[in-house]
């Protein structure tokens, strides 16, 4: 009789609860587009078209897609010129290279600004917003490249060599090809980034769609202008999307069979060792070098008169707590999605576990206008309240816990939970005894993600946050926009401490996932 209890409510089968949970929140994320289309038609057509096709949306056009055109194949051969250089030659230092070069990701962008704007303070343009945007991204090329080349076969290079091909030419011919998905993964992953980011490129006074919308929303309050403009926005989100969708294609990229287990021959360098060190030096330098010692010559000018531990423990802790609290929220609703996700093979599966990465394409400003326009017209008690900015963070990041409870969950064999069923275990003392345990090390690598995004955190903080929240980003913005770079340094050092846990779980993630 259990046995036949058992079949009849399999526990990898979604439960109507998990559904429903997972329908309302995919609601939930169509929000932001539906705030755009409903705003667009309120303002009607005509007006609408006045608004876009104006000369000052053109000139945010050929900024953005300038920035991201430059931006993105420097970042793409930095970041795998880099890999293979780190993963693939005798240069001094190897191990060490490795999470130096992730390390950039806990630079919060606006602190790489902040960092490049006190050695060069005339710095500005497109071309400032280009250095500043490689120096702070490249890494999200950098390490699945270099998970990448970890984990190719080191046979199919040796059978191109063997053949007459040389170094570069096995690079070129064999290497490149496998590493196409992590160069369209990273490149999507910088253009989003570099659409969404308002305070590094404010610094630098160069005018983008971000920096353009949070002006018009100071002037107009998420006025038809504001909405006009995050309307382009967001079709270059999806042109993004598409594109890379497109370029990626459908060709596997899998080898059948374990292949063989070892690392590939390190090339020697030869008489180019002390050039290529050099050169990793020098990235080592503008990627890190510059902001650590900004902030260390701020702190020495401003001496102890800089340190307002009273200010720092109340900005430290509204930011610990808002982090700790969105993480733990975030984490939970992405446990329904992944469910479906996971043990469902349909259409409905794909679609829920899809409407969350394309809201997370949006720009947080986007975002953050929605709620807003939302919470006035309908829920005017929540306007300004914490619980609008946890929903906030939790749309904008629940894509980052989705990925990794989503490859826990899949690691967690049914059969185990079918067997706790069968021995007269309820859904729910299943799911806390068996799957929760199982799936604990992937939520707290979900939970640890968004814990750090909202702690350095900036342009939907500044415009949903309530009155007296001072966070960790929000104190820094603040001194930092007075021109008061001493001040700021405490906050930029303290945002990038609490970051640096984060990454190195990144890059020990990376290299576990390689099987080193």
């Amino acid at each position: 009789m259990a046995v036949r209890t058992a079949v009849a409510t399999r526990p990898g089968r979604p439960g109507p609860l998990v559904t429903v949970v997972a329908l309302l929140l995919v609601a939930a994320t169509f929000v932001p587009l539906g705030y755009i289309v409903v705003t667009l038609f309120d303002t009607g057509l005509g007006a609408t078209a006045d608004l876009v096709f104006r000369p000052r949306v053109g000139e945010l056009l050929r900024n953005t897609v300038g920035l991201v055109a430059f931006t993105v194949p420097i970042c793409v051969v930095l970041g795998v010129g880099l890999a293979w250089i780190v993963e693939r030659t005798d240069v001094p230092g190897a191990a060490w290279w490795g999470p130096v070069f992730a390390a950039p990701l806990a630079v919060p962008a606006f602190v790489n600004s902040y960092g490049w704007v006190s050695l060069f303070p005339a710095l500005h343009g497109l071309w400032a917003g280009v250095l500043i945007a490689t120096v702070s991204y490249f890494p999200l090329v950098y390490l699945p490249a270099a998970a990448t080349l970890r984990r190719l076969d080191p046979a199919v290079e040796e059978s191109a060599r063997a053949l007459g091909s040389g170094p570069v030419g096995a690079f070129f011919r064999i290497v490149l090809p496998q590493l196409r998905l992590a160069i369209l993964g990273g490149g999507l992953l910088i253009s989003l980034h570099l659409l969404a980011e308002y305070g590094a490129f404010a610094m630098i006074r160069f005018s983008t769609f971000t920096t353009a919308i949070f002006e018009q929303y100071q002037s107009s309050f998420a006025g038809p202008a504001a909405s006009g403009l995050a309307s382009v926005l967001v079709v270059c989100c999806l042109v993004l999307l598409a594109g890379e969708a497109a370029a990626r294609g459908t060709a596997r990229y899998a080898r059948i069979g374990s292949g063989a287990p070892r690392a590939a021959a390190r090339i020697r360098l030869g008489v180019n060792s002390s050039p290529v060190f050099l050169l990793l030096c020098a990235a080592m330098i503008a990627t890190l070098g510059v902001p650590l010692w900004t902030i260390l010559r701020w702190l020495a000018k401003g001496g102890s008169a800089v340190w307002d531990w009273a200010d720092i423990g109340e900005s430290l802790g509204q930011t610990i707590g808002l982090a700790l609290t969105a993480a733990v929220v975030t984490t939970l609703c992405a446990f329904p999605v992944a469910w479906i996700a996971v043990r469902s093979d349909t259409v409905f599966a794909r679609m829920i576990e899809g409407a969350n990465y394309i809201t997370s394409s949006l720009p947080g400003i986007v975002i953050a206008l929605a709620m807003v326009t939302v919470t006035i017209r309908w829920l005017p008690g929540v306007y300004q309240t914490a619980f609008m900015v946890l929903a906030a963070y939790t749309l904008m990041f629940l894509p980052r816990a989705l990925v990794s409870v989503r490859a826990g969950l899949a690691q967690v064999p049914v059969g185990l939970e079918e067997v706790s069923r069968a021995l007269g275990k309820s859904a729910p003392a299943t799911f806390f005894r068996v799957t929760l345990r199982l799936t604990a090390p992937a939520a707290a690598t979900s939970a640890a993600l968004v814990f750090v995004a909202v702690a350095t955190e900036l342009t939907a903080t500044l415009l949903l946050a309530p009155n007296g929240t001072r966070t960790l980003a929000m104190r820094f913005w603040s001194l930092s926009s007075e021109l008061d770079y001493a001040a700021a340094a405490p906050y930029a050092l303290i945002m990038i401490v609490v970051s640096v846990p984060v990454t190195y779980l990144l890059f020990t993630q990376s290299r576990k996932a390689a099987g080193v």
